[in-house]
């Protein structure tokens, strides 16, 4: 029984933060917060674009939240959006791809100081490669298999487009072939065009 009660207690506190939703206020506004629904009431505070309440209580069109100062009072539903602002957005955007250049720039000058060293000390078996190769220049022929293409490859649409005009080329050839047999059979070997 006492588990029971002590697990309804720390429910019953849960609860709020739970259920607690945060909306922000939309865009290029400057917002009243009033100590009563309907708009009447005194003016507890204002907040900005951006600024994240969290959500109390609603009433139809009012919504009770709570500031980030702890200040509660009602807002109209139409001022409140469950997504941040688009300016908040772009601002984290520029700061990721600000953070995205400068790993760019750092890698690139990483890249560039390992080339510089690589190309400056040359490996071991670089060294005896070189040493071989100026002791039998016929060693170090390619073989077969990995000497490049005499020249530039054509491309697919050239075989493509000359396919396309020979197939053309037959299907008229083989068009008025039979539209002349169809015509001589019909009026017995007269051509009439």
């Amino acid at each position: 029984m006492r588990y029971q009660q002590a697990l309804f207690i720390l429910l019953a506190f849960a609860a709020p933060a739970i259920h607690a939703e945060t909306l922000y206020v939309v865009e290029q506004l400057v917002v009243n917060v009033t100590s009563t629904p309907d708009g009447s009431g005194q003016k507890v505070a204002s907040i900005h674009s951006g600024d994240a309440v969290e959500v109390l209580d609603r009433q139809g069109d009012e919504i009770q939240v709570r500031l980030a100062n702890g200040i509660q009072g009602w807002i109209k539903k139409s001022y409140l959006s469950a997504e941040l602002p688009l300016q908040q957005r772009l601002t984290e955007r520029m700061v990721e791809v600000a953070k995205l250049k400068q790993d760019v720039t750092r890698l690139e000058t990483e890249l560039a100081a390992a080339r510089t060293t690589s190309s400056s000390a040359p490996a071991p078996a670089q060294t005896r490669e070189s040493e071989s190769s100026s002791a039998d220049p016929a060693a170090h022929e390619p073989s077969f298999f990995m000497t490049p293409p005499a020249g530039p490859a054509r491309p697919i649409w050239h075989w493509v487009l000359g396919s396309f005009v020979i197939a053309l080329g037959l299907g008229f050839a083989l068009g008025w072939y039979v539209l002349d047999r169809r015509i001589r059979r019909k009026y017995g070997g007269l051509r009439i065009y």
